[in-house]
């Protein structure tokens, strides 16, 4: 609701991110008009480590990145970089992380919610971003060959094919995320971020709720609880997901996330009537 809200205010909302930005963060920030990154910036969706899915909106921001950019992300679990975000249109201006106070200075200063006015202000502040030549955004061409597939497993069988001719620390960091990952968890996913390309961020997040609310019932799986003991309580690294693989992890299965639950006390996210959405992301190229 929080970040429908947001994404739809009738003022502009700028989003200043000098740091770490995954999770519930992405999702409060990376819908806004004004999206700044630095220096000091780091995205990602790591979910699918845990038992759960790339959610509060992603199915929406992701989904609408440059060729299959946006399933790479959600299914690895990959960090990138303030410039990075700016260059595959996460973010649209960068700025250096000592300069943050002075444009709050300057923004607090502001009596007029006209969104030229405000760019002016940050354009002020704006400094171009170092890309590096290595990053996975650079990548595209590979990227979109290898998550293009229809399925994880043939996603995972093309990065295979691919490290067994270019041995590239990405190519191999993504296919050790995704054989450690929940295979569930990355199948949601894909479906998700699939679907998301022709939703609308309303539709998204209704259907992100469902599929949300599916895992925190343990109506189908409690790989979510036995992820989060795993990795974040217990710490032993080495959950017992069930289905133990992807091949084990139907269709039928991954349906039943997505489908309205029967008992009474799971009700389907309602957001209020809202004139001011709009789409802030790059379109998908």
């Amino acid at each position: 609701m929080l970040d429908y809200l947001v994404a739809t205010y009738g003022k502009p909302v700028v989003a200043i991110i000098d740091g770490i930005v995954m999770g519930g963060g992405a999702g409060l920030s990376l819908q806004r008009t004004f999206r700044i990154v630095t220096e000091n910036t780091v995205f990602a969706m790591p979910e699918t480590a845990i038992g759960h899915f790339t959610d509060v909106g992603s199915s929406y921001f992701l989904s609408r990145l440059p060729g299959f950019f946006g399933e790479y992300l959600g299914l690895t679990g990959t960090k990138i970089r303030g410039a990075e975000m700016v260059e595959c249109g996460l973010a649209n201006h960068f700025m250096l992380s000592k300069d943050v106070r002075l444009l709050e200075t300057a923004l607090d200063e502001v009596t007029s919610s006209d969104t030229k006015t405000i760019s002016e202000i940050i354009s002020k502040f704006m400094h171009k971003p170092n890309v590096k030549q290595h990053g996975a955004f650079s990548r595209l061409e590979i990227i979109n060959k290898c998550f293009s597939r229809t399925t994880v497993e043939e996603i995972l069988s093309s990065l295979e094919s691919e490290a067994e001719t270019r041995a590239e620390k990405w190519i191999l960091e993504a296919i050790n995320w995704m054989k450690s990952a929940c295979p569930t968890s990355l199948k949601i996913s894909l479906r998700s971020i699939r679907e998301g390309r022709t939703q609308g961020l309303e539709q998204c997040l209704i259907q992100e709720f469902t599929v949300g609310s599916h895992i925190a019932r343990r109506t189908v799986s409690d790989d979510f609880y036995e992820g989060t003991r795993a990795m974040l309580l217990d710490k032993d690294r080495n959950p017992k997901w069930d289905p133990s693989k992807l091949e084990l992890v139907t269709d039928e299965i991954v349906d039943r996330y997505f489908s309205k639950a029967d008992e009474d006390y799971m009700e389907s996210l309602q957001l209020p009537t809202r004139s001011n959405l709009v789409d802030t992301m790059r379109p998908k190229l």
